[in-house]
């Protein structure tokens, strides 16, 4: 789902809230009345404001265990790459010895048909 649609969403959500809200109780009608001393408003909009909220907490809970596990993945990933580097690196090395010990051997014999390098050409 998509930011936008998730933002949509959550306005219609809200607002579905506030129809709902509205019809059950009149907040303006409260405020007016000179005999509420405030705590039923107060009472409303704290129940009003945790019940649209809701939402918006479940999700950033949602995001935040998605990160944490790709956080995982991306740890893993990375110990995996770096113990491959290890294992390539050990394996070149190994082939550079072998080449050289296979060089090392093969400089010992000589071609018969090599010409000789220490003639002079006048």
């Amino acid at each position: 789902m998509s930011i936008i649609e998730r933002e949509t969403t959550a306005l219609g959500q809200v607002e579905a809230v506030e129809k709902k809200s509205s019809n059950s109780l009149d907040v303006a009608g409260l405020l007016r009345s000179p005999e509420n001393d405030g705590r039923i408003v107060v009472d409303y909009i704290g129940s009003l404001i945790q019940r649209v909220s809701v939402n918006s907490v479940q999700e950033i809970d949602r995001l935040i265990s998605y990160l944490r596990t790709l956080r995982e993945r991306l740890h893993d990933e990375g110990e995996r790459v770096r113990r491959e580097i290890v294992e390539f690196a050990t394996l070149n090395q190994a082939a550079m010895q072998s080449t050289k010990l296979i060089t090392e051997s093969l400089s010992h014999l000589k071609r018969p048909d090599a010409p000789a390098s220490t003639k002079k050409i006048s």
